[in-house]
């Protein structure tokens, strides 16, 4: 290993470092004061809520963890949406758990918070998984309550999901370890199971204040829902339990009597460690991934030592594909190359850009790994489409279009993975957010965008200067490069990784050598769901 593997390496371990700074921040929640009001009141914290609950000798893998980075900072911010959640074993079962931080404004929901749940309820329902809702909750934050209330994709979408996640048979189990209010209170009712804490736990419509402010009425939370009253009175909860570890016990034995799951009987064997050990992984990445470099390299870092096959090796150069195991997973691998190749006409080739004919191979590839019920995995490190008369001549268009429809139609799970570039059309045909994946992470290395940061300053530049001399201004170079800055500057804040994982764009920014791990914990997700329909492309042009 050389100068240029180190430099490689101490930038991407860097890289990963910015990161972990940023998560032991958000760890804390609503800081430390908020946190040890929640010891006075004999609480547990949401992590360790949920780490009382998890099997510590599996893995545990964070969903969201910066939804809502550095934003809603005028109401003081909404440290990972003010749920933590991710999908666990309880039990020894896999699961999804979702847990309300009450340290961070009372665990009230902002808009955020309503998408992240709205996720977590998605992979539940995709995977056929067991969800469990820690609740301690305020209810909706009302200051936002306009964009996060009525539509398709807000709050009550949630309750929605509660019936038809039912109607599906997966397992829903809620334990009410804090405040459960208003719209809030029919997410316990509406699970399998409602487990509560005395003198923590409550569930109302309205709470004594509104109360009191609706009808006169003067009574404590208590006696309005609290355990006893829903246990002995009104029936809504099941269970009882003067502290939260006997009632998160009660959830680990509700999980350990679950039938078994049909599956969908994904491919696996016992697995061999990958040829290059994980830690090699930070050394293959030019800082700013400004060099090219060989995407099999990488692969040797993820997959099964010698499991790779590659398809159509020396067609459609700028896409690898090919089958291959992870952690003992049979798998079906899309890699964009970043090398610059020749083509099989002998054209020198740019790597990151798809071509016609790689597009023409990926295609066919997906359609294979469909028939043969495997699972996808899509590398992206995609700057778009190769553009120009040649391409357009050539049908770009028709093969990028043919492409997507394979993508969009796929049956089987595809997990995608963001290691460098995304951008414009090549993060749809590469899977996307926008195409259904399973799950899907970006290294720190990710850029997301509809176009680079370079292209894209100088386009918006173009347009505002040629906007401006239209109106009779004069633009001097000096004002030119002051307004090409602040684009620049904008326009690459937009396309970290940090502001797509705050949107959940991504759900989550992982350590590279974390990326077979995670794509095996997917797997196994996605091996619990039986049903797998038939696979149908629909018209696209040959």
């Amino acid at each position: 290993m050389g100068n240029e593997f180190n430099k490689n390496e101490d930038a991407n371990k860097m890289a990963w470092s910015f990161v972990r700074q940023h998560l032991e921040v958000i760890e804390e929640g609503g800081g430390k004061k908020a946190i040890q009001k929640q010891k006075e009141k004999n609480k547990l914290t949401a992590r360790e809520r949920i780490h009382y609950l998890i099997d510590h000798d599996k893995p545990f893998v964070e969903i969201g963890a910066f939804a809502g980075f550095e934003m809603y900072e005028e109401y003081g911010g909404c440290p990972a949406g003010g749920t933590i959640s991710g999908i666990g074993y309880i039990s020894n079962r896999q699961c999804i758990i979702v847990a309300n931080d009450q340290t961070v404004k009372a665990g009230a929901w902002f808009p955020i918070t309503g998408k992240k749940n709205l996720r977590m309820q998605e992979i539940a329902m995709e995977n056929k998984l067991p969800i469990v809702y820690i609740v301690d909750s305020a209810g909706v934050f009302l200051p936002l309550q306009d964009e996060i209330f009525p539509d398709k994709e807000h709050f009550g979408r949630i309750f929605r999901n509660n019936a038809k996640i039912s109607a599906m048979g997966i397992t829903q189990i809620a334990a009410v370890t804090g405040a459960c209010v208003a719209g809030g209170a029919y997410l316990p009712i509406m699970s399998d199971e409602t487990l509560m804490v005395e003198d923590a736990g409550s569930i109302f419509l309205a709470g004594p204040y509104l109360v009191k402010a609706a009808i006169g009425e003067e009574v404590d939370a208590e006696t309005l829902g609290g355990a006893v009253t829903h246990t002995e009175l009104s029936g809504i909860a099941d269970y009882k339990f003067k502290t939260e570890q006997e009632c998160l016990d009660q959830v680990k034995k509700i999980i350990s009597k679950l039938g078994p799951q049909k599956k969908a009987g994904f491919n696996r064997i016992d697995a061999v460690p990958p040829i290059k050990n994980d830690g090699e992984i930070y050394g293959i990445m030019s800082e700013g991934n400004s060099k090219p470099y060989d995407i099999l390299d990488v692969l040797d870092c993820i997959v099964d030592a010698n499991s790779f096959d590659e398809f159509k090796k020396e067609y459609g150069k700028t896409i690898v594909c090919g089958y291959a195991r992870i952690d003992g997973w049979a798998v079906g691998i899309v890699a964009n190359q970043r090398l610059i190749v020749k083509s099989k006409k002998g054209e020198m080739q740019l790597g990151g850009v798809i071509y016609n004919d790689s597009a023409d191979k990926a295609a066919r590839f997906i359609m294979n790994c469909n028939q043969k019920k495997i699972p996808l995995v899509f590398l992206q490190d995609v700057t778009g489409f190769m553009v120009g008369s040649r391409s357009e001549h050539a049908g770009i268009i028709k093969d990028g279009a043919k492409l997507v429809n394979a993508v969009a139609n796929s049956v089987v799970p595809k997990i995608t993975i963001i290691i460098g570039n995304s951008y414009g059309a090549g993060n749809y045909a590469m899977c996307g957010k926008a195409y259904d994946p399973r799950f899907i992470y970006a290294w720190p290395t990710a850029k997301i965008a509809v176009m680079g940061g370079e292209q894209a300053a100088k386009t918006m530049l173009q347009i505002q200067v040629a906007g401006r001399k239209a109106k009779g201004e004069m633009v001097t170079a000096e004002q030119e490069k002051e307004i090409l800055d602040q684009i620049t500057t904008n326009y690459t804040r937009q396309t970290k990784p940090f502001y797509a994982a705050a949107r959940l764009w991504v759900d989550a920014i992982i350590d590279p050598k974390e990326t077979r791990n995670v794509i095996s914990e997917g797997i196994m997700a996605s091996d619990h769901n039986a049903d797998i329909p038939e696979f149908k492309t629909g018209v696209f042009q040959v």
